[in-house]
Formats: C-alpha cells, sequence, structure tokens
C-alpha cells in the first residue's frame, strides 16, 4: 500500500500543478482510454458460449457501426470468414446478429411473426417517407391487405398493357433529353436512368392522369424521399437534418399532389381514369372500412418508390456494366434482330420471353448488385439458431444478408465476374448443383394474405427477399427493366470514356445500395438505316 502512495503521490502532485484546460484535456483522454480498456476486457472476459461471436471492436456504442457502413458486403465476407455463418457485431449501440447462407436466409425472412418483426424495425425510416397507416405504420395483417389491393396492377394481362407503355416513355426520354442530342456524348448515366424509371412507373402503374404530373422536378422529390432510407436515421429519423428537411418536403409535396388528385374524382372528375387510384378509392378492407383518401395517397407513394428505387439503381448498374462490355451490349442487339426480327417491330410483352439473354442480363446484375443489402428483424423472443446452439435474445436485432450466398463460389463459379451467360446451361459458370438442389428444395409456396408465393427463403438468390416480406413488385421490375434494356439496345452503343472494362464502386449511403456518382459513359447512336 505505502509503494502505491509513493508512486501515486508525485502524480497527483503533478497534476494538481497543471492548468484547468490541461486537467480537463488529461481528464477526458484518461476517462477515453479508461473506457476503450474496459470495453476490450469485457469482449475478452465476459462471453456467451450460447450467443454468437461478437465481431471485436474498440469502442462501445461505436462498434462496428463505420466498418459495416462503408462496405457491407465487404464486412459480411470478411466477419464470415473470422466467426462462420453467425455473428454478432455493434451496430449503433444495439447488438445485431447476422445469419448469411441459404439457412440464414431462410431462418430470418421466413421466421414467423411471432418470433421476427419488421414493422419495429423499419417503421422510423419508412413512416416519414411513405406517409401514416400504411406499410410498416400498421399492423402487419392490414399490410397484407394492402399488399392485395395492390396486386391488381401485377397481372400478366396488365404486363401486356405495360410494355407498350414503357417503351414509348423511354424512346420519348431520349428524344427531348439534352444530354442525348447529337450522334454521340458523355452522360452522366445514374440520374437519367433514375428519371426513366421513375416516368416509366408512374405511367404503367399509376396511369396517364398521374403520369402527365410528373416531370423532371418530381423525379428529384422522389430521390429526395429515397435519401430518407439513410442507416443513421434509424436514430436519428426525427432531426431537422438537411436530408430529412429534403425528405419531409418531398413527402408532402408528393402526397398534396395525390390527395388533390383524389378530390378532383371524388368531386367527378377524371371519370375515365380505370387505374390504381380508382381501383383503391373504391376499395375496402376486411372490416367494412373503404380505404381513407390519405392512406391512398400515402399508398400510391409506396407503390411508386417500391416501382422505383430498385429499378433506378438495377437499371444504372446495367447500363454501367453494358458500357464495360460492349460486345454484350452488341449481343443483345443481334438477339432482338434473330428472334423478333431485323425491322425491331415495336415491343410486345409476348417477346420478352424470346429474349433470354435479356433476362439475364438483369439476373446476373442483381446477382452482383442487389440494391438491399441488409434485411433486419426484431426479435420478439428467445430464438434458438437451428443446428448451432446459440439462442438470440430479445435484446438483438437479426440481419439477413443474402448477397453473402449470392456471391459465393460453393453455388456460383467466379462470383465476382459478372457473366450473364453463367445463366445458361452448359455455362462453366453456371451455378452449382448445390446452389440447383438449394433451389429445388424451396418449392413450396404460401399465401400470407395477397396471394400464392414462393417461401424462396432457401434459395442462394434472394434479390427480391423472401416470406411474408417478398417485394410483390418481382414481376413488374423484370418486366419494366427488360423494356427499357431492350430499347436502349436499339438506340445506343455505350462503352466506358477509358475504354476500360472497369466498374465503378457502390454508394452505400441509403440503405439501397447504387453506383457512385458522378458515373459517366460514352454513349453513340445506331445506325438507324
Amino acid at each position: 500500500m505505502g509503494a502505491l502512495q509513493d508512486l501515486l503521490g508525485p502524480l497527483a502532485q503533478q497534476f494538481s500543478q497543471l492548468g484547468l484546460g490541461s486537467q480537463i484535456g488529461l481528464g477526458f483522454v484518461t476517462s477515453i482510454v479508461l473506457v476503450i480498456v474496459l470495453n476490450v476486457l469485457n469482449q475478452s472476459l465476459f462471453k456467451n458460449s450460447n450467443e454468437p461471436p461478437v465481431v471485436f471492436h474498440w469502442f462501445p456504442v461505436i462498434g462496428s457501426t463505420v466498418t459495416y457502413g462503408m462496405d457491407p458486403p465487404r464486412f459480411f465476407k470478411e466477419n464470415r470468414e473470422k466467426y462462420g455463418d453467425v455473428f454478432t457485431f455493434v451496430l449503433l449501440g444495439r447488438k445485431t446478429t447476422v445469419c448469411v447462407g441459404p439457412a440464414g436466409n431462410d431462418f430470418i425472412l421466413n421466421g414467423k411473426i411471432r418470433d421476427v418483426n419488421a414493422e419495429e424495425i423499419y417503421t422510423v425510416l419508412t413512416t416519414p417517407v411513405f406517409g401514416k397507416d400504411v406499410v410498416y405504420d400498421c399492423p402487419n395483417s392490414k399490410l397484407m391487405e394492402q399488399k392485395k389491393f395492390m396486386k391488381i396492377a401485377l397481372t400478366t394481362e396488365a404486363f401486356r398493357q405495360y410494355v407498350p407503355i414503357i417503351s414509348d416513355e423511354v424512346t420519348s426520354y431520349f428524344k427531348r433529353t439534352a444530354a442525348f442530342k447529337g450522334q454521340s456524348g458523355e452522360v452522366d448515366i445514374p440520374p437519367k436512368m433514375a428519371e426513366i424509371t421513375i416516368f416509366t412507373a408512374s405511367h404503367a402503374l399509376q396511369g396517364k392522369a398521374i403520369r402527365d404530373q410528373f416531370d423532371e422536378s418530381l423525379a428529384a422529390l422522389y430521390h429526395d424521399l429515397d435519401m430518407g432510407f439513410s442507416p443513421i436515421n434509424f436514430s436519428l429519423h426525427w432531426a431537422p437534418l438537411p436530408w430529412n428537411n429534403r425528405r419531409d418536403h418531398a413527402q408532402r409535396t408528393v402526397a398534396k399532389l395525390y390527395m388533390d388528385t383524389i378530390k378532383r374524382r371524388r368531386a367527378g372528375g377524371e371519370k375515365d381514369a380505370q387505374d390504381m387510384m380508382f381501383h383503391l378509392m373504391n376499395s375496402t378492407y376486411k372490416n367494412g372500412v373503404q380505404v381513407p383518401d390519405h392512406e391512398i395517397a400515402h399508398m400510391m407513394i409506396a407503390l411508386l418508390m417500391a416501382g422505383q428505387h430498385s429499378s433506378s439503381s438495377t437499371s444504372s448498374w446495367i447500363m454501367l456494366r453494358l458500357a464495360a462490355r460492349p460486345d454484350i451490349m452488341e449481343e443483345l442487339y443481334q438477339e432482338q434482330v434473330r428472334e423478333l426480327g431485323p425491322d425491331l417491330p415495336p415491343l410486345q410483352y409476348e417477346d420478352l420471353a424470346k429474349l433470354p439473354l435479356h433476362g439475364a442480363i438483369i439476373k446476373e446484375t442483381l446477382r452482383l448488385n442487389a440494391p438491399i443489402h441488409s434485411i433486419m428483424r426484431a426479435v420478439k423472443q428467445p430464438l434458438a439458431i437451428p443446428g448451432t446452439k446459440y439462442v438470440i435474445p430479445t435484446s438483438h436485432v437479426l440481419m439477413s444478408a443474402p448477397g453473402v450466398s449470392a456471391s459465393d463460389p460453393n453455388f456460383f463459379p467466379n462470383p465476382e465476374v459478372w457473366d450473364p451467360h453463367r445463366w445458361e446451361k452448359d455455362s462453366t459458370n453456371a451455378p452449382t448443383m448445390a446452389a440447383r438442389v438449394v433451389d429445388e428444395a424451396d418449392e413450396e409456396k404460401i399465401d400470407y394474405g395477397y396471394g400464392l408465393v414462393s417461401k424462396g427463403g432457401k434459395s442462394p438468390y434472394l434479390p427480391f427477399g423472401a416470406g411474408r416480406h417478398r417485394c410483390i413488385g418481382e414481376q413488374f421490375a423484370n418486366v419494366q427493366l427488360q423494356t427499357i434494356v431492350a430499347e436502349v439496345v436499339r438506340l445506343f452503343k455505350f462503352r466506358n470514356i477509358d475504354g476500360s472494362n472497369d466498374v465503378i464502386g457502390t454508394d452505400y449511403q441509403s440503405l439501397f445500395s447504387r453506383p457512385l456518382e458522378p458515373a459517366r459513359i460514352h454513349w453513340e447512336r445506331r445506325d438507324q438505316s
């Protein structure tokens, strides 16, 4: 004891001789060091054998938030190699347990509603963007009814009508847009694809009367809504931050557009409009309550966001991939000439099935550049993970990362290579037998209240999710994207400005990953003769 006093006495005397500012600064640094030391000791000495291993981190609360947010796919890959298919990391102060691989996908995405919950996680993000009483701002049973209302826009007969509409929107866009005047030029392609997808989705899904109210400025508003899905908004969705202010302005503006249209129609205007809004205005919940007007407006926002943000990102990636591979773009053009005729007649819905490479382009791009890299669920009761000793407590969040299995060499040879031909049976990069066996074992269908859908959770390829929250717009997205690609290929040849085969990196600022901007490519018009 005396030796300790002999050691600390001079230190205390030296500390007392420091100025107030130096004492505060030294005290702060000492506190930080102490917090780090205690955090490291806690991770080293107090491991719970019934819970998954925790990714090492220096700072409590912050945990792995920064490294995860910079590059989620890389974070998942590196920690899977260290810890296996199940591990936990600290995200904004919350323990988040990741389950990857087909078994992990199925465990989370097909979890029973009494066990896992999406609403509690996502409502802080979706409610400010979509509005009240829709999607995750209502009980799951009501959401399933809302999905059923929207299914009317997603039938085969509807798709037949959509293809000519989408084709016309694409061709007219390129005719009127200044960036595509002349025979060749350079363009930042992602903003242009965002405009094309909002115009095609609004016209096809919501009708001409709604589409006529959209211009480039309204497309920009939807971009502001999309940025409301910033990961930091899990904690700061309420804060008066610049992107939240733009999000709230966009939500009020777009909702007012829909509400004004509903009022006009209620008053007797636009009687002939047989579109999604008309359908919702004449829909009734199972309890006999007619869908309120504000819910109609908010569902219209959600519907268009579903038809826009994923397709905007995916169409941008497709164009950048084609610019990096002009040979593939030429193959697409020749496929159309061969299958549809050298005169390239106007596209019809039935034509899409004749163009397998066009479909493979979308499938392969979604494999490597799926818009959603992480899917989260709240844990409602302690959950045992099948095949492990782990039990996940309700204090954790569950996270699925379907992109991990989509880039796993056990399922997709040379997974980092963008190869649309891998979806052909005789390709050397075709999905392995393991991938096919997993897919075949997961053909079970289930009805969550809006029609039969594949459970899909065990598949290594899930760009549209699985389970009760699987994207109902999957078929529309394929129709929209195939039609856009087909029309672009008819009009242009793309290449990278520097002539390379490189593809730009990914922006993870939003929950929906997209190409880093600016992403400029060189375009050249095809000889129309």
